[in-house]
């Protein structure tokens, strides 16, 4: 009988959540907008109200998601919501929910970039060492999910993980089939190249590579670390 993979989202659960702890609520993250608590909020009410986090991919429910996870992050800046909250959150979704089936499918990439929300809020600081079998899972997420995360880029973009040899992956076809002048070659662990890919590019540590003005093209809409 074939063994199960190890999940790794209950890693990054309490990444997040130590995370969270050490710079409490107040605290800027990488989500405009949202400070540590209405990150938390936003963590709740995905694992725990299918009917406020419909607003997360249905369009016209967005705003009043937004204005709930606003309220409930307000209303939890105080020492004993704030630790309410984290609890809940540590607790994961309830049974009833169908995220409490969800595996590292669904959970690990989320989990992952928002930990790193959390940690890159000030700005870039040093990516987290992470285990050779959570580096795996996070790229095989992410080749599933980055042709999504790059529709809209005006050149082809290739991903190179340092970490996973051999794995090049093309996420974006050039716009002119067969010219390289339209092709950058994003290169990085793989954990920084899931922040690039989920926007979170102006703090990823990641290295861009191509011909100059197809870099730029990249560069103009997913800018940097200095």
């Amino acid at each position: 009988m074939r063994a199960c993979a190890m999940p790794w989202h209950p890693r990054e659960r309490a990444a997040l959540l130590e995370a969270l702890s050490a710079v409490g609520p107040g605290a800027p993250t990488c989500c405009a907008g949202w400070r540590t608590e209405h990150l938390a909020a936003h963590i709740l009410l995905r694992e725990g109200d299918p009917l406020t986090a419909a607003g997360i991919v249905v369009p016209w429910l967005a705003e009043r998601t937004e204005r709930r996870t606003q309220e409930l992050g307000d209303a939890a800046t105080g020492t004993e919501d704030w630790s309410q909250l984290l609890a809940t959150i540590r607790r994961g979704p309830p049974r009833w929910h169908p995220m409490s089936l969800a595996g590292d499918s669904v959970q690990l990439l989320e989990l992952f970039v928002h930990t790193e929300d959390v940690r890159r809020g000030r700005g870039p600081t040093t990516p987290r060492e992470l285990p050779a079998g959570e580096r795996a899972a996070l790229w095989s997420r992410l080749r599933l999910a980055a042709r999504g995360l790059y529709r809209s880029s005006p050149v082809g973009v290739v991903l190179s993980p340092e970490d996973e040899a051999g794995a090049d992956l093309r996420v974006r076809s050039s716009p002119v089939p067969g010219s390289p002048a339209h092709d950058v070659v994003v290169r990085g662990q793989v954990g920084e190249l899931v922040l690039h890919a989920f926007g979170r590019s102006a703090v990823a540590d990641v290295e861009v590579l191509g011909h100059p003005d197809a870099v730029a093209t990249l560069d103009a809409g997913r800018p940097r670390r200095d």
